[in-house]
């Protein structure tokens, strides 16, 4: 059997190696460069591939095609190879036909990281034989090289959904859907919303969908489809003031500030309860979790004023979610790709809260137009140092500085965890400078 498959980095290796184990004859190709460490796993595993172009000859030799959820279905490769009948498939498809023990898939817009890592978390505090990998880091093909869990949690994309056949998890939740990612899908919300909807697809009565019983475009893209599975809304009213554990009626204590994060820790629960934790393994499981970076990352604090790093905010949804934390003014730090950005949800609490709006990016003018009027100081900068040093300039003790960029770091950075990144050395460099400077005096 001959598998042919598009993009060489996380997703692409990590089906390359499942497909090799499973004795496949793999081809791996991609339109750009194989980063080394993902060329030096297939050349140790005698895996061929190809990069800065593709050959199609060669690629339509295969039975079927793995696609990376990088590569868009507009990709002329993958219409010449569709053009000549050939199946395409996700990575998470694939793997998902050599597992067998129970799945746990976790979608939206914001807060899947979160949610995925709190649902691990707790699982594996309590002893359970549990794996995390998808869009969290490590691709579900990889794993599966190695092991079988008896749980499998699974963060996933849309782009990852939208190529799935078969995939069914046994218990799938929806978090949210708000615009992002739009230039994949035509502008148009609803096709966006409905290729999250694509994870309870294949469900039946016997797997469970949990999602947010308050959010408009799930309830309507869910009102439209035959219900089989058992589905649980999770609603405000649920998680408002604190999550009781049933044995007590007692307030669990969770680790992660925040309403939105309530309503992660409350997906959490639910899915626990699903599995059959105990309440106290679930208690000690909330209490305990520290959540990935770039997140509402606390980083320090310079002159009484609290640096926070929350660059994986890159839509607007979650930089509402972030100001609205908040309970001090705010010296905003936003920027970088627009992704078809529409900022009227954010002009409230801007007006409110925002200080100082600092545009970290190449091309900022939808974002200073958006907030000319509300925000009485806007600067632009196409350097992380001399952001940090003007935020702190414009705070006053007792503000909150805040990266949030509510848009892709494409335009300076190589992704979001670098931008993060090179935030945080910033913050750290100008406090030791301070401190230095300090000691002098």
């Amino acid at each position: 059997m001959k598998v042919a498959i598009i993009g060489g980095a996380e997703s692409g290796i990590g089906a390359a190696l499942l497909a090799k184990k499973n004795n496949y004859e793999v081809f791996v190709s991609d339109f750009g460069e194989i980063p080394e460490k993902y060329k030096d796993e297939l050349r140790h595993n005698e895996i061929p591939f190809e990069e800065k172009g593709h050959t199609i000859e060669r690629l339509i030799d295969a039975g079927f095609v793995i696609k990376s959820p990088g590569v868009p279905d507009t990709a002329p490769v993958l219409r010449s190879l569709k053009k000549e009948g050939l199946k395409v498939i996700s990575e998470i498809e694939f793997g998902y036909s050599f597992y067998s023990g129970k799945l746990i898939a976790i979608t939206g817009s914001n807060g899947k990281t979160t949610t995925s890592g709190l649902i691990y978390h707790v699982l594996k505090n309590a002893g359970r034989d549990v794996e995390i990998g998808g869009n969290y880091g490590i691709s579900f093909a990889r794993i599966l090289t190695e092991k079988q869990p008896e749980y499998m949690v699974l963060e996933v994309s849309s782009f990852q959904l939208d190529t799935i056949d078969q995939f069914k998890p046994d218990i799938a939740l929806v978090l949210n859907i708000t615009a992002d990612h739009l230039d994949r899908y035509e502008y148009d919300i609803m096709k966006y919303g409905a290729a999250k909807m694509r994870i309870i697809e294949n469900q039946t009565e016997e797997e469970t969908f949990v999602f947010n019983g308050d959010d408009p475009i799930i309830a309507a893209l869910y009102a439209s489809k035959k219900r089989k599975e058992r589905s649980i809304p999770i609603r405000e009213a649920d998680y408002a003031e604190g999550i009781s554990s049933k044995e007590d009626n007692s307030k669990f204590e969770i680790s992660i500030k925040g309403k939105h994060n309530l309503f992660n820790a409350r997906c959490a629960v639910e899915v626990a309860r699903i599995i059959g934790l105990t309440e106290g393994e679930i208690a000690s499981g909330l209490q305990s979790f520290k959540n990935e970076p770039h997140r509402m990352e606390l980083v320090d604090e310079i002159n009484g004023v609290k640096f926070i790093n929350d660059s994986k905010a890159t839509n607007v949804d979650s930089v509402f979610y972030a100001l609205d934390a908040i309970k001090s003014d705010v010296i905003w730090i936003a920027g970088g790709t627009d992704k078809g950005n529409d900022y009227t949800a954010l002009k409230k609490l801007a007006k409110q809260k925002v200080k100082a709006l600092i545009c970290l990016g190449i091309d900022n003018q939808k974002l200073v137009q958006s907030f000319a009027e509300l925000i009485p100081i806007i600067i632009e900068s196409t350097k992380v140092s001399n952001v940090v040093d003007n935020a702190l300039d414009l705070a006053s003790a007792g503000d909150t500085v805040i990266l949030s960029p509510a848009c892709a770091s494409f335009d300076l950075f190589e992704n979001y965890t670098d931008r993060g990144d090179q935030f945080k050395r910033s913050v750290l460099e100008l406090k030791n400078k301070i401190s230095r400077k300090n000691r002098k005096i």
